[in-house]
């Protein structure tokens, strides 16, 4: 079969295209800060509870491409300026110079104290909760959890915090990080007595870093009754989105079904971010840098 060569002024076109393309995403995209605005339509949420506002912010970062000291203030102050109810900090604060292998876990690139110190100052009614990310457990989960709570933050590891808002109790339970959990069955077991140590009533939202606890979850609904929404990170969105393509690349067990935005399975919503940040490549593409903001619904 003959080739058809593509016409010279055709290929130039595509390599501007591609170049420009290419610089959008090292120069622009990543400098970006987005208000990604949710209304989440919750089956079986209190009608009493409806516009809980929650500001989400996930894979942080400090130091990988775009997030100096001074991007990260600006996050601080853009996400006061939501009046959030609650702000949740979904883990990976830290960026890691040298890869995350065995020898490389201590390099970052910005120390922990600065990350923490340039994003003091959030407010929310109801404060600001935290948990840790597989990048702070790979550089040291105890001197992360230290710095976030210097600056007044609570940090949770597989804990419950409670809220009452409008006289009626909302449970958030912020859990250790999956990817160090060995078996489903294990983490199934280990949420299960969370809960039960835990006495209280009402709703309850999962905070955990990554979206691949979702399965786990919906696959066992005897966890909790109770549960009504997961917030995740972890993925980026896969950080570059292709049209036709979509996402090429997630760090999640099942490709692109969890890597970005409102999920629902089996009588349970999640929403996962893309993040701040970015991590191994510094580019984004059709995938900016965001802060999540969530307003809580009944519906279904």
């Amino acid at each position: 079969m003959k080739r058809v060569a593509l016409p010279l002024k055709i290929v130039s076109a595509l390599l501007v295209l591609g170049l420009l393309a290419l610089a959008y995403s090292y120069f622009i995209e990543p400098r970006r800060l987005v208000l990604n605005e949710q209304t989440m339509e919750i089956a079986g949420w209190d009608r009493e509870l409806d516009g809980f506002k929650i500001v989400a912010i996930g894979d942080i970062h400090g130091g990988s491409h775009a997030i100096d000291e001074e991007k990260l203030r600006e996050l601080v102050k853009l996400t006061n300026a939501q009046e959030p109810d609650l702000i949740v900090l979904l883990g990976d604060y830290v960026a890691h110079g040298g890869g995350s292998t065995p020898d490389n876990v201590h390099r970052i690139k910005m120390p922990v104290e600065t990350i923490a110190a340039n994003l003091a100052g959030l407010k929310a009614r109801y404060g600001v909760l935290a948990v840790m990310g597989n990048h702070d457990d790979w550089y040291g989960g105890e001197e992360v959890t230290k710095a976030l709570r210097s600056v007044g933050y609570t940090v949770l590891a597989d804990e419950i915090f409670r809220i009452d808002h409008n006289g009626k109790p909302i449970r958030i339970l912020g859990l250790k990080d999956q990817l160090h959990i060995e078996t489903w069955k294990k983490y199934s077991d280990r949420l299960k007595q969370v809960i039960a140590r835990d006495n209280g009533t009402g709703p309850m939202i999962v905070l955990e870093h990554s979206p691949d606890i979702l399965p786990i979850i919906t696959g066992d609904l005897s966890i909790s009754p109770d549960l009504k929404l997961i917030l995740a990170a972890h993925t980026h969105g896969g950080q570059v989105w292709l049209p036709l393509f979509g996402t090429p690349i997630v760090p999640s067990s099942y490709g692109q079904k969890y890597s970005y935005g409102h999920v629902y399975e089996n009588g349970v919503d999640m929403f996962v971010t893309s993040g701040v940040g970015t991590s191994i490549l510094p580019f984004r593409f059709m995938m900016p840098p965001e802060i999540a903001v969530i307003t809580m619904r009944s519906g279904g």
